[in-house]
């Protein structure tokens, strides 16, 4: 077979070979394991193989089936593709909250309005008229507590580790929020994320009037904005790793050389290339670099 058909997988597993049913997970797509190299300080193995038809579907839904019956994170990415641009989604991604359901919880409508949401990143609902709607709950709503939250961001597992390391490869970072500029501009100081982009509110005397000012950021604009900020870059796309949480996502992910779904919703997780669950964020620093040259496998056997 030509070097085209080979992909990496990389699982995240606990003990120090991956798990039998992760290689049954592999045969059964017919795909062909060519080599092991474990990293024992990500807690992963990353896997060789050779596609079934040239085609990475059958082994992306068995490695999909994987993760959602054993809670294995695992990722099926190139061989040879060098990580150099890394895009995220904000709310419920590099944070643990969703911000307009706390600004929500001080109009004093949280449930009303976190139920929209919810059905929202399910991708039940349009994304631009769920935004509209959930701020029309926020009118009246004290700018300080826009500030506070912006100053009191609860970070995601993980996520601080994984922009040094970022930083550390050289990799350049963005932010393409649903959200809104004030606490995306507070995390953007706070990571050292190089650009930010999300939806501004409008304020007047000092309250929040229940609109939104200018092009809101959904799932279309995220694709367009990871095609700029990857052009201005000078990186192909295929270099991009893109992760996010909810549908509002789905475009970027699929539209990245590496679309990665974190503790996601559904419809996320049926068109990403990785599921990462039960690990924080820093757990995709294992997937920057490809394997190096020469690098030896289980026995001395050279790495394929």
């Amino acid at each position: 077979m030509g070097e085209a058909t080979r992909r990496r997988v990389t699982l995240f597993h606990d003990g120090p070979t991956p798990p039998r049913e992760a290689l049954e997970a592999i045969e059964r797509a017919g795909s062909t394991l060519l080599g092991v190299r474990h990293k024992g300080d990500a807690g992963a193995s990353e896997l060789v193989v050779t596609l079934a038809n040239d085609a990475p579907g059958p082994l992306r839904a068995q490695l999909l089936a994987l993760a959602e019956r054993s809670g294995i994170d695992a990722v099926l990415h190139r061989h040879d593709v060098r990580v150099r641009v890394a895009v995220f989604d904000v709310d419920s991604t590099l944070l643990r909250i969703e911000v307009i359901d706390e600004l929500a919880r001080a109009a004093g409508r949280y449930a009303e309005v976190a139920a929209i949401t919810e059905r929202a990143m399910r991708g039940e609902l349009d994304f631009p008229g769920a935004l509209r709607a959930r701020v029309e709950a926020l009118a009246g709503v004290s700018v300080e507590v826009l500030e506070r939250l912006s100053r009191e961001l609860p970070l995601m597992d993980g996520a601080e580790a994984l922009f040094v390391g970022l930083r550390a490869a050289g990799v350049r970072t963005a932010v393409f929020s649903g959200g809104f500029t004030g606490p995306v501009r507070a995390l953007q100081a706070r990571l050292g994320v190089e650009e930010a982009h999300a939806n501004e509110l409008e304020l007047a005397d000092g309250r929040l009037t229940g609109r939104v000012l200018g092009e809101i950021v959904d799932g279309a604009r995220k694709q367009a904005l990871l095609e700029a900020f990857a052009a201005r870059c000078g990186v192909p796309l295929e270099a991009c790793m893109a992760v996010g949480d909810g549908a509002n996502d789905r475009a970027m992910v699929q539209r990245a050389g590496l679309g990665l779904a974190f503790r996601a919703k559904p419809k996320l997780r049926e068109v990403a290339d990785g599921w990462l669950s039960a690990r924080g964020l820093d757990a995709a620093l294992a997937l920057l670099e490809p394997p190096p040259p020469g690098a030896l496998r289980e026995g001395g056997v050279p790495w394929p």
